[in-house]
């Protein structure tokens, strides 16, 4: 058994699976296993993968247990010293797994580590998801080196080294395989979206780091399940960020932070409507709606695990507001943030 697994989870996706699989056995084969866990889709992908790549093992589920679920229950079938969570809509090119194995043999510290990411459908921009690497402000909202918001930067190398970073993208995740089991995996309640952050987040509380390795490069095509309008990605969002930070944050914090966050999603959920985003807006409410609820069943285990929860410094957070710094101060670019700034 080889000491890498490269995990693709699947749901309806033949038509990226037939694109870019092929390149990922390619160039892959000869260091990692490969793995498609399919979550129940309604699709021909599993009849068509059992044709056209019998070599390539399949886990099959038996419904849609969204991105959190279905890797959580494909990886305890999986044995490696390493799982790259690799989404279905990534193109990969020959050379990008070594410098993401070789970090990790030689840093100890490391619990998981990401490549450069650039867009598949301009492929001189970096891109959405992961960008240069993952951070987060303050206040709770993640960015990334090279991506704030919606302003892509060209990559012209000026992130190429390797840095220690908050998070690191979902999209293509580097992962010790007992890191990820002893921290319990993703939360399932996430189902989709900010579920990686509060797993690194979770890691670096426990004394471990998180990195980007820009020697490695993908493409990402990016919204392959759920378009970046999607009101469903706009509640996952919203809630998944306040269960976040609920769960992740000491008391002294949260006590004046969510009263905050609520205020500003409330605002955001209002410039939803002014843009004529009304199903934007519900979803916001009822984002805020499932959090209080998550937050009253959830409060309980919360108080245990804080007082379980050993709180090692963490790398990645600016510590200003990042909404002040692109709206108001016109920051665009991640390297126009002053450095101080960050832990």
């Amino acid at each position: 058994m080889k000491k890498i697994a490269i995990v693709i989870l699947n749901w309806n996706g033949r038509k990226f699976l037939e694109k870019f699989l092929p390149d990922v056995i390619r160039y892959s084969h000869n260091l990692a296993h490969i793995v498609v866990a399919d979550n129940a889709s309604d699709d021909d992908s599993v009849a068509w993968l059992g044709s056209t790549f019998p070599e390539v093992e399949r886990i099959c589920l038996d419904k849609n247990y969204g991105f959190t679920g279905g890797y959580n229950r494909a990886l305890k079938q999986v044995q490696a010293d390493y799982y790259v969570l690799l989404n279905s809509d990534v193109e990969v090119s020959a050379g990008w797994l070594k410098p993401l194995y070789d970090f990790m043999e030689s840093h100890p510290d490391a619990a998981a580590c990401q490549p450069k990411i650039r867009s598949y459908l301009d492929r001189t921009l970096l891109e959405h998801a992961g960008a240069a690497g993952g951070y987060i402000d303050y206040l709770g909202y993640p960015f990334c080196r090279g991506r704030i918001y919606n302003t892509l930067e060209k990559d012209q190398g000026q992130y190429d080294s390797i840095e220690q970073v908050f998070w690191a993208t979902g999209a293509c995740l580097f992962i010790r395989a007992q890191v990820f089991h002893d921290q319990q995996g993703f939360d399932d309640f996430f189902f989709a979206h900010m579920e990686e952050i509060d797993l690194c987040w979770r890691i670096q509380q426990s004394g471990k780091a998180i990195y980007v390795i820009p020697e490695s490069v993908i493409y990402h095509v990016g919204g392959g399940t759920l378009p970046k309008s999607n009101p469903r990605k706009t509640y996952f969002n919203f809630r998944n960020n306040l269960v976040m930070l609920f769960k992740n944050l000491p008391g002294h914090r949260l006590v004046w932070l969510i009263p905050l966050r609520l205020l500003l999603d409330g605002i955001a959920g209002a410039k939803f409507m002014l843009d004529g985003d009304f199903k934007d807006t519900l979803a916001v409410l009822r984002a805020h709606f499932a959090f209080y609820r998550y937050v009253l069943r959830s409060f309980p285990a919360r108080k245990r695990q804080q007082k379980q929860v050993l709180r090692h410094p963490t790398k990645g957070i600016y510590h200003r507001s990042i909404v002040l710094a692109y709206y108001l101060k016109k920051i665009k670019y991640f390297h126009q943030l002053s450095q101080k700034d960050f832990s």
